[in-house]
């Protein structure tokens, strides 16, 4: 049998996440200063460094963002990271293996990140949500 309760009035909704569009101009804006930033310090000769500072934005962007939101992230860092963090700069390639791994680290980030999110989000939502008296 289903029993109906009332609900705590006041509870809170789960917060929304971020405009896709905003992601992708946050991930456009901060992957290219997070390469610029890269090749000042450590130059465009170490793309793993590179890899790893931006699968860190990839991962806090998705924290912030839909699951929709992810491949267009993903695509955003890649391009940033391929054509401005290996030399020849401003140059796209496409190397089988490295841009496969590339591409797997960005994606693996993302959803990382929006899954742990989300997943928080719908426990704390969880929480807050409590039967009246």
């Amino acid at each position: 049998m289903i029993e109906l309760v009332p609900l705590r009035i006041g509870a809170k909704p789960v917060p929304q996440p971020v405009a896709t569009p905003l992601v992708w101009a946050t991930a456009f804006g901060g992957a290219l200063a997070l390469v610029a930033l890269h090749n000042a310090l450590i130059g465009p000769n170490n793309p793993g460094t590179a890899l790893a500072v931006l699968s860190l934005l990839a991962a806090l962007l998705g924290v912030h963002a839909r699951f929709t939101a992810a491949p267009g992230t993903v695509v955003l860092c890649w391009l940033t990271l391929n054509g401005f963090a290996v030399p020849p700069a401003g140059t796209l390639t496409w190397t089988g293996h490295r841009d496969t791994f590339w591409l797997a680290c960005l994606s693996a980030a993302t959803l990382a990140g929006t899954l742990l999110a989300r997943l928080a989000h719908a426990r704390a939502a969880y929480r807050r949500v409590t039967p009246g008296p």
